[in-house]
């Protein structure tokens, strides 16, 4: 692990997640320094220093802005799974960031998993989909883990059953080359059919509405 310095503009239950995921890789830096605001850090970095921030909304300007002018900056949308190294966390670096920053970044970033570079103005629309998406499946996944386990099943036959069953509705929505309706079509007994266009419906309306109370100042 390089010991460059790193500041983190946010910490909390991201930073434990970055944490834990170095840590069971192995590669936990030797000096970790978290701020809660922007303006915590500044006039306390050192020159080579750059700034990570975990959150959405904050653009790399604003961030330069807060911090007094100080521009090696980076913005990352880090998410829950990276615990266990198998994160999707994408990464928009500053302008001022040297490709030998950015390296250093990626080499952090790399053990929690995913870390694909895109462009900035993108970054909220990720923290929609990747940073928060755990949420909209983890509750259901455990209300059907409960309902097999009152069906008679252990957790040790639950577990690996449905590990499978998520991974493979994925992989076959989207790697098997058929149509969405297609895909949908291949089991003939839907026991949630008549709450589906309801769901459909909730994540249009609801994550229409976090994502526009993600966008920077400005841009609305």
């Amino acid at each position: 692990m390089n010991t460059k310095a790193v500041g983190f503009v946010g910490g909390g239950r991201v930073t434990r997640i970055c944490l834990e995921g170095w840590s069971r890789k192995g590669v936990l830096p030797s000096r970790v320094v978290v701020a809660e605001a922007a303006a915590g850090v500044r006039g306390r970095l050192k020159p080579g220093a750059v700034v990570v921030s975990l959150a959405p909304k904050f653009t790399m300007a604003k961030l330069t802005e807060l911090l007094g002018g100080f521009a090696r900056v980076a913005r990352v949308i880090p998410s829950a799974p990276s615990l266990l190294n198998l994160g999707y966390n994408p990464v928009s670096f500053g302008a001022a960031l040297t490709a030998a920053d950015r390296a250093v970044l990626t080499g952090l970033l790399e053990p929690l998993g995913e870390c694909p570079e895109v462009a900035e103005e993108k970054l909220e629309a990720y923290a929609v989909l990747t940073a928060m998406g755990p949420t909209y499946l983890w509750f259901q996944l455990q209300a059907l883990r409960e309902v097999a386990a009152g069906f008679g099943l252990s957790d040790a036959e639950i577990v690996p059953a449905l590990k499978r069953t998520v991974c493979g509705a994925a992989r076959t929505l989207f790697e098997s080359g058929l149509a969405p309706a297609e895909v949908m079509d291949l089991i003939p007994v839907k026991p949630l059919a008549d709450i589906e266009a309801s769901v459909a419906e909730a994540y249009r309306t609801r994550l229409a509405g976090i994502y526009g109370k993600l966008q920077p100042e400005g841009s609305r």
